[in-house]
């Protein structure tokens, strides 16, 4: 069964958001450009003949918000292949991974695109990238996108990129259903049923990208019946002091954001300082690192108020077999983080594709079709379950899970809940990419 779309911008870094909501998703292309089918390139070996199996990851390694923003996806997937490589394989084939750093630019990840393309990947693997304006390319060569983080609306626009969380979006050059997407509110949901959350504030920058995000939040936190307080600083001359002051007037219990990762961190100094003391200061995944510590140093009160919510398996769960393989294997890597989880799980859903296609042909048309006919896919437990099956009309309501861990000095991220049980019936609230 296909999951429903949350808002998939409460999935990426505020620093992010104010750069990549403003930015186009690409150029679109009518539907006729969808027809030519050249997913058998004649030079993509199709037999088990020993040559390597080359797969392309795309990233915005170097990038306006930073040179570390996106890595995390692209070094877990490459984590992933070292792993099969080191075990025989695909099929007695090893997997060789072409990057491509994109810059985040359009201009770059056309470049990119078209690189990959000649260079006969028979996939695309966890692409993260700022502006994925190479999209209508990849779609239009027929090569499989898997597991690719959902920055703009690509994959809720392209058939043949399948976005690491799944959609249910017709995906016929357009945008979800006639240009709108729709997402959940179950995080909201789940902070009032579980702590009996009320009040609930949205702290933005006085710019465009930034105020439109802190908007969807506030619609979202309304939906469920929250009293919404919303604050906005100077994106130039930001006084987080007395914002934090008026979160303490005004009995907040949550704190939600549109802001970047060093406007968190000052935030919660500005916090700590003036004794406001939130039941949670909720954050998105590509935030959910090990690096809390260090990152929040001189705010350790708020520190340990910080909660993530995601759709995949907190990397700190080794008592499950499936993180406990990924942490295992990546142990050398100075640190962990849940985008670097979802990388790996993107590279294994290639290689449980191209494993299925072994006795017809490792070829993008197979591998695309295995993927496209996914119902439920977990990465063997590491997602929540993923699906592509199209709804002709927008959902109104559904059933959502969510991942949830809260941060503990001394113990990390600890888990709050089984996330195959932290569901809920909610609605699907309308918007526009």
């Amino acid at each position: 069964m296909a999951r429903r779309r949350r808002f998939r911008a409460a999935e990426a870094v505020a620093a992010v958001l104010l750069l990549a909501l403003g930015t186009a998703c690409g150029s679109r292309l009518p539907e006729s450009d969808f027809e030519r089918d050249d997913r058998t390139h004649p030079r993509v070996p199709a037999t088990g003949d020993g040559t390597p199996i080359r797969v392309g990851i795309v990233t915005s390694a170097t990038s306006p918000v930073g040179g570390d923003a996106f890595t995390g996806p692209r070094d877990g997937a490459k984590a992933y292949f070292d792993h099969v490589n080191a075990r025989g394989g695909i099929d007695g084939r090893r997997v060789e991974v072409r990057q491509c750093d994109d810059g985040g630019s359009g201009v770059g990840n056309n470049e990119c695109v078209r690189k990959l393309i000649d260079e006969d990947v028979v996939a695309l693997v966890a692409t993260t990238v700022l502006d994925y304006a190479g999209a209508p390319l990849v779609s239009r060569a027929r090569v499989p996108d898997i597991g690719g983080q959902p920055i703009g609306a690509a994959y809720d626009t392209y058939p043949h990129l399948y976005s690491v969380y799944g959609t249910s979006a017709p995906r016929n050059g357009r945008p979800g259903w006639d240009g709108k997407l729709y997402g959940g509110t179950e995080v909201y949901r789940y902070f009032q049923r579980e702590h009996g959350a009320r009040t609930a504030a949205v702290v933005s920058y006085n710019q465009a990208a930034s105020a439109a995000y802190a908007r969807l939040v506030e619609r979202g936190l309304r939906a469920e019946g929250y009293r919404v307080v919303t604050e906005q600083v100077d994106f130039a001359l930001p006084n987080f002091r007395a914002v934090a002051a008026d979160l303490k007037e005004q009995g907040a219990d949550l704190v939600f954001d549109a802001i970047d990762g060093h406007g968190n961190a000052r935030l919660c100094e500005a916090m700590d300082d003036v004794g406001a003391e939130v039941t949670a200061k909720v954050t998105n995944v590509q935030n959910w690192t090990s690096t809390v510590e260090d990152d929040y140093r001189d705010a350790p009160r708020c520190r340990n108020a910080l909660w993530a919510t995601g759709s995949s398996r907190n990397f700190e769960d080794t008592g499950q077999a499936a993180v406990r393989e990924f942490r295992d294997a990546t142990e050398g890597l100075e640190t962990h983080s849940q985008w670097q989880v979802e990388g790996w799980a993107a590279a294994k859903w290639f290689t449980d594709a191209a494993r299925a296609c072994a006795k017809e042909g490792i070829t993008r048309a197979c591998v695309d079709d295995r993927v496209n006919s996914a119902d439920g896919y977990t990465a063997g437990g590491l997602l929540l379950p993923v699906g592509f099956e199209v709804s002709p009309e927008p959902p109104t309501h559904s059933r959502n899970c969510l991942s949830v861990a809260r941060w503990q000095d001394g113990e990390g991220w600890v888990s709050q809940g089984e996330m195959t049980t932290n569901c809920f019936d909610v609605r699907q609230l309308e918007y526009e990419p």
